[in-house]
């Protein structure tokens, strides 16, 4: 072989040979080979959009959540207050039908619930892992007193029941701001669950996190970075955290969904949102009271609930597995 087929191959293999070695590079192709997480992933995307995009879907539309499009129109519900036509009252006016009683469009009313549930699901993943991050990583690297009481801590707050101390909590945490007798904020709610849902929802991240840093803190590299004198700041943003970002991602796409069937479980429960602020949880609830006449107003959301939660619990599968294959299930 020539020095010039030599040179040349180098230069063409070269960049592609490190790209192949780079662990996201690796990471990325195993992915798009799980064809299971490929389309969880387009399933898990188009529900963001929709959810990003809904006032202009609702506006496009011509319809929105709030209006009693019964009282306008009373042909719309019949004798007893249920849709007057087939399947819930659906025709091309309203696409997924009319709400029993009050006569709401059930496809816009959808759409907001899918916002206002992804909304606070996603601020609650977000800080949560902030949370965990930081309380994890600091506990494992001081060690000593500092990891005996967040060890402590991390461990009360595993051993609470969690939905049961939520129901009990929530009305508490909305009594310190609004008056009994007042109605509470929506913004208030939707703030108080994503507090409340961060501050129990922290610790097992925190506890994973602390037992991978407590072994990476012993390795070379951690010891080499503390000899040149480097500062604890430096040694955890540059040789720690690199080091923890797939157990960190893995995490936070097995929380998300695990957020979404909880807020929409409080709502359906009462302590949560409330009507008329559109939800999963508030459109499951007002489907159980009508499914034994009429199940079309609770299919649309209980439906699209189960498609989301199973795409993102398969999404972090394939997203785990891209990023750990000694995990492949």
């Amino acid at each position: 072989m020539t020095d010039a087929t030599v040179a040349k191959s180098t230069t063409s293999g070269g960049p592609k040979g490190s790209e192949s070695r780079s662990p996201g590079r690796l990471a990325w192709n195993r992915f798009k080979r799980d064809k299971t997480g490929v389309i969880s992933a387009y399933i898990v995307i188009f529900f963001f959009v929709i959810a990003i995009a809904a006032p202009l879907i609702a506006k496009l539309y011509g319809k929105n959540p709030y209006t009693t499009y019964a009282s306008q129109d009373p042909s719309l519900l019949d004798a007893f207050s249920y849709p007057a036509g087939p399947n819930g009252g659906m025709s091309s006016q309203f696409w997924f039908g009319i709400e029993p009683q009050l006569g709401r469009d059930v496809f816009t009313f959808l759409l907001y619930g899918i916002r206002t549930s992804l909304g606070i699901a996603t601020a609650a993943t977000l800080l949560t892992t902030v949370l965990g991050v930081v309380i994890g990583v600091t506990a494992g690297y001081l060690g000593g007193r500092t990891d005996y009481i967040v060890g402590r801590i991390i461990d009360i707050l595993l051993s609470f029941p969690s939905t049961l101390f939520f129901i009990a909590f929530m009305p508490v945490v909305y009594g310190i701001f609004v008056a009994s007798d007042d109605n509470i904020p929506t913004s208030l709610i939707a703030v108080s669950l994503i507090i409340v849902l961060s501050a129990f929802g922290w610790a097992s991240i925190a506890r994973l996190l602390r037992g991978q840093v407590l072994g990476l803190r012993e390795r070379e590299f951690v010891e080499a970075a503390k000899v040149t004198g480097a500062s604890p700041m430096r040694i955890v943003f540059k040789e720690l955290l690199p080091n923890l970002w797939t157990p960190i991602i893995i995490q936070s796409t097995l929380m998300l969904p695990t957020y979404v069937t909880a807020e929409a479980g409080l709502a359906f429960l009462g302590v949560g949102i409330s009507d008329p602020t559109p939800d999963w949880g508030v459109m499951i609830g007002r489907g159980a009271q009508f499914y034994s006449q009429d199940i079309t107003f609770m299919l649309f959301p209980g439906l699209s609930m189960v498609i989301f939660v199973l795409a993102f619990n398969l999404l972090g599968d394939s997203v785990r597995d891209a990023l750990d294959p000694k995990s492949k299930r």
